[in-house]
C-alpha cells in the first residue's frame, strides 16, 4: 500500500508539473491597427436665411466602403411665388392684374371666384363681361376646374350604341353567371 501511496503521489507531481510548464509556455500575440478611420461623406448645408424667398433646401449623402456622394438642392415654391407677386401687383394698385394672376395659375382661385359671383378677369373684361368670355371659350378655363367645366360643358346624350353596348354587357355578366336570357 505504501508503494501505491507512492506511485500515485509521483504521477500527480508530474502531471501537476508538466500543466503548469505548458501553460507557462503557451503565448498568443496579435497585433490591432487603429490608425485607418472610415471614410466619411458628408452632406452640404444648404442655407436659405431669407424669409422673403419661396425657397426650401435639402441636402443628402450616400458612403460606402469605396465610393462616397453627397450633394445639396434648392426647391421654388411656385405657389409662394403666386401669391408674393398677387401681393406686389395688388399693393401698386394693379387689383385686376393681381386678381387675374392668381385665377390663371390656379383652378382653386378661378371656381371660388366663380361661386361668390365675381368672375375672373377675361382679357380685360371684368364682371358679366368675363363671364361671357369664359362660357365663350371653355377650353381657356385653367385645367383641373370642376365648377365652370361642368356648367359649360353639358354631358353628351346617350346614343343608340351606347344603349346596345349596355345591353351587350347585361349579356355577357349573364350567361357568364348562368343564367338563360332571352331578348
Amino acid at each position: 500500500m505504501k508503494t501505491l501511496f507512492i506511485l500515485l503521489t509521483a504521477i500527480t507531481f508530474v502531471a501537476v508539473t508538466t500543466d503548469v510548464k505548458s501553460a507557462d509556455t503557451n503565448t498568443v500575440s496579435s497585433t490591432v491597427v487603429t490608425n485607418n478611420t472610415p471614410p466619411t461623406a458628408n452632406a452640404p448645408s444648404v442655407v436659405v436665411n431669407n424669409s422673403d424667398i419661396c425657397k426650401t433646401a435639402t441636402s443628402g449623402a450616400v458612403q460606402t466602403q469605396i465610393l462616397g456622394i453627397a450633394s445639396g438642392i434648392t426647391i421654388t415654391d411656385e405657389n409662394c411665388e403666386r401669391i408674393k407677386l398677387a401681393r406686389s401687383l395688388y399693393s401698386m394698385g394693379m387689383k385686376v392684374a393681381s386678381i387675374s394672376l392668381l385665377c390663371n395659375d390656379d383652378y382653386r382661385v378661378f371656381d371660388a371666384m366663380f361661386m361668390a359671383g365675381t368672375y375672373c378677369p377675361y382679357k380685360g373684361a371684368i364682371g358679366e363681361d368675363a363671364k361671357k368670355g369664359w362660357e365663350e371659350n371653355p377650353q381657356l378655363i385653367p385645367q383641373g376646374s370642376f365648377l365652370l367645366n361642368k356648367e359649360l360643358i353639358k354631358p353628351k346624350e346617350q346614343t343608340k350604341s351606347d344603349e346596345e353596348f349596355a345591353k351587350f354587357i347585361f349579356m355577357a355578366m349573364a350567361m357568364y353567371i348562368g343564367i338563360p336570357i332571352l331578348f
